[in-house]
């Protein structure tokens, strides 16, 4: 069982292509009604919702400090594989699975 209501598919979604994201970087997308930021770390792909659940700060434009985010508005901390804040490990930034497809960048939704 996959968690989600029936009737209910998970759908990959194309959001870029691998070289519009260079190491350390980020890039904010859209996906189905989502703001999501993709990040890519040691040659792996990541995404999170972008609005950080503290203020709503841009987790897209946060710094990396190895697999975590820090939000620049306030410093909150996410791990981009667990989507989990560092300082209360069970609040979590919703993370969505990634799959590079060729050149291609699938986010699942």
């Amino acid at each position: 069982m996959s968690g989600e209501p029936s009737g209910t598919a998970r759908r990959q979604v194309k959001v870029a292509d691998a070289a519009e994201i260079d190491e350390g970087k980020s890039k904010t997308v859209v996906v189905e009604g989502r703001t999501v930021a993709l990040f890519k770390v040691n040659n792996e792909y990541f995404a999170i919702n972008n609005p950080c659940l503290h203020r709503g700060g841009p987790l897209g434009e946060g710094e990396l400090d190895g697999f975590e985010v820090i939000c620049p508005w306030h410093g909150w901390r996410y791990n981009l594989r667990t989507g989990s804040l560092s300082l209360i490990p069970t609040l979590k930034e919703k993370v969505y699975p990634v799959k590079l497809v060729g050149t291609s960048i699938f986010v699942e939704v």
